[in-house]
């Protein structure tokens, strides 16, 4: 069902250990969770601090991209900071969906810092029973 898309992760993950957060040019990659569940499938992002309006879903043929971003929290003047290590700014990750998935149909809910997306499996991918002629009468036949 899924693919992974990103080869340099690994490589943008000790690039920012190195230079610290904030200086990759590339949107930081946001972890998830995908499984199987009846006829669809789930996919679990882990976006904590990203409010629902910052969020981008957009699904072109079978790739699905997921846009966020987290803002900086609003500081008083006088606040100094002492350590910041929770990441701030855009977090990008796209999926290439099977073609046996519903694209038309997918549902996406945000609680409690989790995007979850569910993506039914389409029709056309379900097993079907197909109808054999014999003679003059059909036989169905589990496909």
């Amino acid at each position: 069902m899924l693919m992974r898309t990103d080869p340099f992760r690994e490589l943008d993950r000790m690039a920012q250990q190195l230079l610290g957060p904030g200086t990759s040019p590339r949107p930081s990659v946001m972890p998830m969770d995908a499984y199987r569940e009846g006829d669809q499938y789930v996919v679990a992002f882990d976006l904590p601090g990203v409010s629902p309006e910052a969020l981008d879903i957009d699904v072109e043929r079978n790739m699905l991209t997921v846009k966020a971003e987290r803002r900086p929290a609003a500081k008083a003047d006088d606040v100094q900071m002492e350590l910041s290590e929770r990441p701030v700014g855009a977090f990008s990750r796209q999926i290439v969906l099977a073609d046996t998935l519903d694209t038309e149909r997918i549902q996406a809910d945000y609680d409690a810092g989790v995007l979850t997306l569910r993506i039914p499996i389409a029709e056309r991918a379900k097993p079907r029973k197909i109808s054999v002629g014999v003679g003059s009468g059909h036989k169905e036949i589990a496909a």
